[in-house]
């Protein structure tokens, strides 16, 4: 069976974001950078793994998941398919087809309960499903979530979007199998659920 990874930056302080949706505070330099992009090369947007030359290996992920404000940082930019590599599947309830601007090829924007579709996804061939975020979807998704990779960067938000929201979730024990401290100041720890 398929597993769902949620791979994600976080600051020390829990959030996936700042306060006002910013992610761009996380550091892309860095000894630790090599490492990530050899092993989650999937996980890089296509036409920024296309501009640097890095190739995607197709080992790791084959879909991604993600929910409207994910996947919306993109737009402003043009990015419409940001990871066309990959199966994209974006949640939102609010949100139809027409709100996504010109062509967005390997995406489906759904309102489907995000439980009954990955679990839908998992039960097929293929590689990981990325979990790609946010917080709200990754509470949703809180018990399918079968490994977490984080990748803890050394800053403070002091408020923004949290690793998982408040929600109503059981308590799930990870061992943790996985931790590399890099000189950058990034710690990547990787986790699968215990059971």
């Amino acid at each position: 069976m398929r597993e769902l990874v949620y791979y994600v930056a976080v600051s020390l302080d829990g959030y996936i974001a700042g306060p006002g949706g910013e992610f761009d505070a996380f550091p892309v330099e860095g000894d630790h950078m090599a490492a990530l992009n050899a092993r989650f090369s999937d996980a890089i947007p296509t036409a920024i793994a296309d501009a640097f030359g890095i190739e995607r290996t197709g080992t790791m992920f084959d879909t991604v998941v993600m929910g409207w404000n994910t996947y919306a940082v993109g737009l402003p930019v043009g990015m419409t398919s940001p990871y066309q590599h990959l199966q994209q599947v974006v949640f939102s309830r609010t949100r139809t087809e027409a709100d996504i601007p010109g062509e967005h090829p390997n995406l489906t924007l759904t309102s489907e309960d995000p439980v009954e579709v990955v679990r839908r996804l998992k039960s097929g061939p293929g590689n990981s499903i990325w979990l790609c975020g946010g917080g709200t979807l990754a509470t949703r998704l809180s018990g399918e979530i079968d490994r977490l990779v984080l990748k803890r960067n050394p800053l403070l938000f002091g408020n923004g979007i949290p690793l998982f929201a408040p929600g109503a979730y059981q308590p799930s024990a990870f061992d943790e199998v996985s931790t590399t401290a890099f000189g950058s100041g990034v710690v990547v720890s990787e986790y699968v659920r215990r059971g």
